[in-house]
């Protein structure tokens, strides 16, 4: 059985477990960065696909690691908790906290590994997939094709503005956090990307034609994200001209 390549954040402070565990993951496949406290693992997991934690941490106990972690990133963070913890009520609380599965110590390695591999292979097939085609006022996205157009004009978009705009449009009416942008269209946690976001954004909304200080299409909900607009406050209907119906009589910004 093939590993999905995915960024593991190890969190265990005992080096006798850590080593092999950093060894066996790598051979995997798998980018593994690993930390030995509580507060760095809540700084790290930003930018982890998996976490798997050890609940016997030096600073903050792991059950309220896991809590945090499922509160702050979300319920598709897959977390595998390690524990020494054997009592049915123990693995419970662990579960309870935001775990999907735990490994009891002592572990082999190969069952923690398939473990980790069906949590990662969950995670990747709960990921929605877009429609082939989607189309909203006057845009138009041939997801599978990576075209898109505006009135008819398509638009000459770098892959990443490309992905930006495919899931904006997608959600269209919703907000999508500057996280879920971070996450799904530059795969990663990372939130030092929110300036990478903002220059994509910027450039998104002049190939749009959107004016900046008034954008119509891509608006800001200041300290949440991004929200592709169904209706032109302007006009105030949801649809346009139909999609590949002639071209644009909009100029270009």
């Amino acid at each position: 059985m093939h590993d999905i390549p995915a960024r593991v954040l190890l969190v265990e402070d005992d080096d006798g477990i850590a080593r092999p565990l950093v060894a066996a993951l790598s051979a995997s496949g798998h980018e593994v960065v690993r930390v030995a406290t509580g507060r760095e693992a809540l700084t790290a997991a930003r930018a982890a696909d998996a976490v798997v934690l050890d609940l016997g941490l030096p600073d903050i106990d792991g059950v309220e690691v896991c809590r945090r972690l499922r509160r702050d990133l979300g319920a598709d963070l897959p977390i595998l908790v390690l524990t020494a913890r054997t009592t049915e009520t123990e693995v419970v609380v662990g579960l309870d906290a935001g775990a999907d599965d735990y490994v009891t110590k002592p572990f082999r390695l190969a069952e923690l590994q398939a473990r980790l591999r069906a949590l990662l292979r969950r995670a990747a097939a709960a990921r929605p997939r877009l429609a082939e085609e989607l189309v909203v006022r006057d845009v138009r996205v041939d997801v599978a094709g990576r075209r898109a157009w505006r009135g008819g004009r398509e638009l000459d978009l770098s892959p990443k503005e490309f992905d930006l705009l495919a899931l904006l449009v997608a959600r269209a009416g919703s907000v999508v956090t500057r996280e879920e942008l971070a996450r799904e269209v530059w795969d990663t946690r990372w939130m030092g990307a929110s300036k990478t976001i903002d220059v994509h954004v910027s450039s998104l909304r002049r190939k749009l034609g959107d004016d900046p200080a008034d954008p119509r299409y891509v608006t800001t909900v200041r300290g949440v994200g991004l929200r592709f607009e169904l209706a032109s406050e302007e006009t105030g209907l949801a649809g346009g001209p139909a999609a590949g119906s002639g071209p644009s009589s909009d100029a270009d910004a």
